[in-house]
């Protein structure tokens, strides 16, 4: 009786071991989805329902900071509005702790526990919020959670995407959902080379500027989401934006050309107007690091026919001297002068050849974007900071665009510079990607944003947490699917009137067509309406006063491609790629200006 017994409890125990696993119970072995994807996944038993009862329970000042931004974001994503209050936590409510003692979890970690009541904790008001940026990718799938337990850290503590508004104007409603999304994905650090519209140089305020203004409504979004925004002003070379109306400023080849991309570093005041540009600045951003580029400066030339550059450096450093010398010095001193802000210093890689005997200042962190003598690794040995920002990784409009499946397929991380794989990351502080106007009419910002997503997952998955979390591509963008886009982020490709033919005032009649990356095209018996005039920057007519013409119709040309913003009960029209308005003249003809240089025109359609 006994053997039948032990036997009917071993077939039993069988049984249950060989049944299949019910639908909930795989569900709770594995780590709910998110990207970045979870570092570790601890499944318990219930789970968290997300219902109309729900609370946000914040008792400290940084918690409720945390829990207003998480209410905003509720409320954008569809779940109502859901109350923050102080005391004990009930079931259904979501708890927010900021517990400095958790030193574990870093300045950016966070512990999720999901059951009756959800709690997120953080060592810092950061982590914690971080924490709230899974819960909201997990409610965009259900409004439940399994059960279980995760704690979150980032592997690197720069985690970037990098923008270059130079030249061509990027619209800050575009720049705003970045910022948005940037968050959603844990990224942290927002660079931009961009140009401020100056009070103490009017002279170099040549478009594609932002006004300060908008500026600061970028950097409290920014402050608010937990991603910083780092500026850039490009020196000594790339500087043309500025000092294109200032020769005196200009290096002078040995032939008495001036170049208005090189500043002329060997002047005390080249030195001071790039102070006073950074003084500008800092009225305006809060990030306690500034980005002097310092690329590319003998682009399509060399020292040799500079040679008051090797005189300089000779003067100041001794006959041993190179031209480098003065490069380095040059960057030196922007560092020092930064340095005395209590500001960090950032620039690309390809100026440091080797060529030179002045070593920059150690705590400049070195952005390693091109593959040159002085590889990564060497750069870590002598003591700095190195950010990988691989060619590999940049979007060009109209150009070379990364191919995000391949580098998912290779796994690759911030490890992977060009030209070096490095076997540790000590040294290494994470990785950004890059997009680049090379042509500036080459995409419009909405066909770039399609491309800009699947990319920006990646670098954030590479960055945070395991580079390959699904053995396949297809399998890690469908948790790009799975958790949608950041709330409160706008839809830019909506078309605020139907196609039809229109009269825009008494101006002109034209049929307006919404195009696949939701501009407008506007076609009369004349053609389609365009900017095709003035001088040409990377590709682009950015000159305030060029006419709009009509050109003969070309879907593939972006540059008759229009916004619609309402105003006044009519609307604005806007270049999808010069990004001024149509204002009508006074002698009757129609051409682009800056809002803030020429009222624009408010076209009433008829």
């Amino acid at each position: 009786m006994r053997k039948r017994l032990r036997f009917a409890a071993v077939v039993a125990l069988l049984t249950l071991l060989l049944a299949p696993v019910p639908a909930v119970a795989r569900e709770a072995r594995s780590a709910p989805v998110t990207v970045p994807a979870l570092t570790d996944w601890t499944p318990e038993s219930g789970a968290f329902r997300f219902g109309p009862g729900a609370r946000l329970v914040a008792d400290g000042t940084a918690e409720r900071r945390v829990a207003d931004t998480l209410a905003g974001d509720l409320r954008a994503a569809g779940h109502g509005s859901v109350p923050v209050v102080r005391g004990a936590a009930r079931t259904g409510d979501i708890v927010i702790d900021v517990k400095p003692s958790r030193g574990s979890l870093g300045a950016e970690g966070y512990e999720l526990r999901s059951g009756r009541s959800l709690s997120i904790t953080g060592a810092t008001e950061t982590g914690a919020f971080y924490g709230t940026r899974t819960l909201l990718q997990l409610l965009a799938q259900g409004d439940r959670v399994p059960g279980g337990r995760t704690v979150d850290i980032p592997r690197y503590k720069e985690r970037g995407v990098g923008v270059c508004a130079c030249y061509i104007h990027i619209t800050l409603p575009w720049l705003e959902n970045l910022v948005r999304e940037m968050s959603y994905n844990k990224l942290n650090q927002l660079l931009v080379e961009l140009k401020v519209k100056s009070d103490a140089h009017p002279e170099a305020n040549t478009w594609g500027y932002y006004t300060k203004s908008e500026i600061r409504r970028l950097v409290a979004l920014g402050d608010k989401y937990h991603v910083e925004i780092i500026p850039e002003i490009n020196s000594p070379g790339h500087i043309d934006p500025w000092i294109e109306n200032r020769p005196d400023l200009q290096l002078t080849d040995s032939d008495g050309n001036k170049q208005p991309s090189r500043l002329d570093i060997t002047q005390q005041a080249a030195f001071d107007y790039y102070k006073s540009l950074m003084d500008e600045y800092a009225q305006v951003f809060t990030s306690k690091s500034w980005h002097m580029g310092a690329d590319e400066y003998m682009l399509g030339s060399d020292f040799a026919k500079y040679p008051q550059i090797l005189k300089y450096a000779q003067e100041k450093y001794g006959s041993g001297a190179t031209p480098q010398d003065a490069f380095v010095d040059f960057v030196n001193r922007v560092h020092d002068y930064a340095a005395g802000k209590g500001v960090e210093l950032r620039i690309w890689n390809d100026g440091l050849t080797g060529a030179n005997t002045v070593p920059v200042d150690k705590d400049t962190t070195v952005e390693h974007w091109l593959n040159v003598a002085v590889k990564p690794g060497q750069l870590i040995a002598q003591g700095y900071s190195v950010m990988n920002a691989a060619y590999s990784l940049y979007l060009i409009r109209g150009g070379f665009h990364s191919d995000t499946g391949s580098l998912y397929d290779q796994s690759w991380d911030p490890r992977s510079f060009e030209g070096e794989k490095l076997t540790s990351s000590k040294g290494v502080t994470g990785a950004k990607i890059s997009l680049w106007p090379d042509n500036g009419r080459g995409e419009t910002e909405n066909e770039v944003a399609t491309e800009l997503w699947p990319a920006l997952r990646h670098v954030a998955q590479a960055t945070w947490g395991d580079p390959h979390p699904d053995a396949t591509y297809a399998e890690f963008t469908a948790r790009g699917t799975a958790v949608g886009h950041a709330p409160g982020r706008r839809d830019l490709t909506e078309v605020p009137v139907a196609d039809g033919t229109y009269g825009f005032g008494t101006s002109f009649t034209a049929a307006v067509r919404r195009t696949a990356d939701g501009y407008v095209t506007l076609r009369s018996d004349s053609g389609c309406l365009a900017i095709s005039g003035g001088r040409l920057t990377l590709n682009v007519p950015l000159q305030p006063g060029v006419e709009a013409t009509w050109d003969t119709c070309d879907a593939t040309n972006t540059l008759q491609r229009w916004q619609l913003e309402p105003a006044a009960g009519g609307y604005r029209l806007v270049n999808a790629i010069t990004q001024m308005a149509l204002t009508a003249t006074d002698d009757g003809r129609i051409r682009q200006y800056p809002a803030d240089q020429r009222t624009p025109t408010v076209w009433h359609l008829s």
